[in-house]
């Protein structure tokens, strides 16, 4: 069945008369991501999605009438705290149901606690293997590594064609990079090519010369690496100044504009692929991307776009859960409105900023389109902006 939203409102964010008619105590839907921390340059952008949600369809209705309120909780950047902030919003805070945490690093140990717990749980950015198969409560709107990150590769070879020694580089203390870095390197096998050198880091390291002194000396024709925004932009800003002239293909932790101070004017030509384009087409991203570039001055960034899209599927859920049951939310106990809102969350699809998208019983994201696109930094070698090129 196609997901319609109340009363949407095509470019408009706010809406005084229809927030003037909800009612009721305010719902309860959890934020658990990264607030401070090396992981904060990420998690910021998802807090920044999920407000613009928080506003748009509470403007619109909210569930059916009855507002809803997000609680935030900081996760930092470890599995600490992502287990800490999860305990919170299912224990003291009481949540229908959470969106985050910001790294697959950190779902994988504060998920399950949420599936012991019967309450859903939707990854903005968890794109690792495995996430979904944490259990029946885990989903995701993030789209698996496997399908995104070879589309960059692609198009490094389409731009340059002759690559044949390739540069492998990635964090080996983050889950989702070790994991994506593994599909780039069975892509890069797959095409042909020959992984001329494989360097490992920590997303703690500031000083990568060893890694560039190695990626030199095998005179590769193109260098991938996979890293969070403060470390992989660390990492192509001490590639170019040491002289690596090649191109580079980004992994989705540099997937964000935050990355553009870090490796400043270096981050110029840098390939990333990309689950979401702020010019799709749809009433949704359009109110998205309106509000976002009023408020911000900038193009939406795909981590706020997959996390104002998780905060939607908690919404239009809930609303098919009051259709189900015949109740409202509040009249429902919490242990059942967590209960049906794991059922709905799986059944339809939603038109939201990522395109037309649905979520499969095992939790995992169905998503029809992709996009690939280049940093182009601006002359004062401090701000710039993703262009798509397919």
């Amino acid at each position: 069945m196609k997901r319609v939203l109340l009363a949407v409102l095509p470019v408009v964010m706010c809406a005084v008369v229809a927030q003037a008619e909800l009612t009721g105590n305010p719902i309860p839907i959890g934020i658990g991501v990264a607030q401070t921390g090396n992981v904060a340059l990420l998690g910021q952008e998802e807090v920044d999605g999920a407000k613009l949600a928080e506003k748009y369809f509470n403007a619109n209705g909210g569930i059916n009438g009855t507002p809803f309120k997000l609680i935030f909780q900081d996760t930092g950047g470890d599995e600490a705290g992502a287990i800490n902030s999860f305990q919170n919003l299912i224990n003291r805070d009481k949540v229908v149901g959470i969106v985050g945490p910001t790294l697959s690093q950190q779902a994988f140990s504060a998920d399950p606690i949420a599936n012991r717990a019967k309450v859903p749980v939707i990854g903005p950015s968890n794109t690792a293997k495995g996430i979904p198969q944490i259990g029946e409560y885990v989903g995701r709107v993030s789209a698996p590594v496997a399908i995104v990150a070879p589309n960059a590769l692609k198009q490094a070879m389409k731009e340059t064609p002759g690559i044949k020694k390739v540069a492998v580089l990635y964090a080996q203390n983050d889950a989702f990079n070790t994991s994506e870095s593994g599909t780039f390197q069975e892509t890069v096998k797959k095409m042909g090519l020959q992984i001329a050198t494989l360097q490992k880091f920590q997303t703690t390291d500031t000083d990568f010369t060893s890694q560039v002194t190695a990626v030199l000396g095998a005179n590769v024709d193109l260098a991938i690496v996979s890293g969070l925004a403060a470390d992989g932009g660390n990492l192509v800003k001490q590639l170019r100044q040491l002289g690596y002239k090649g191109p580079i293909v980004g992994g989705n932790g540099l997937n964000t504009a935050k990355v553009f101070p870090v490796c400043g004017q270096y981050c110029d030509g840098i390939i990333i692929a990309q689950a979401y384009s702020p010019s799709a087409k749809n009433p949704v991203n359009d109110a998205l991307a309106a509000e976002y570039r009023a408020k911000y001055k900038a193009e939406p960034p795909q981590f706020t776009a997959q996390a104002f899209t998780a905060v939607q599927v908690f919404v239009e859920a809930l609303r098919k859960v009051e259709a189900v049951t015949k109740k409202k939310i509040t009249q429902l106990d919490l242990a059942k409105v967590r209960e049906e809102l794991n059922k709905q969350i799986r059944v339809g699809s939603y038109i939201t900023p990522l395109g037309k998208i649905s979520l499969d019983q095992e939790g995992e994201i169905h998503q029809e389109n992709f996009y690939v696109a280049k940093i182009k930094m601006e002359a004062d070698g401090k701000s710039g902006k993703f262009v798509f090129v397919k």
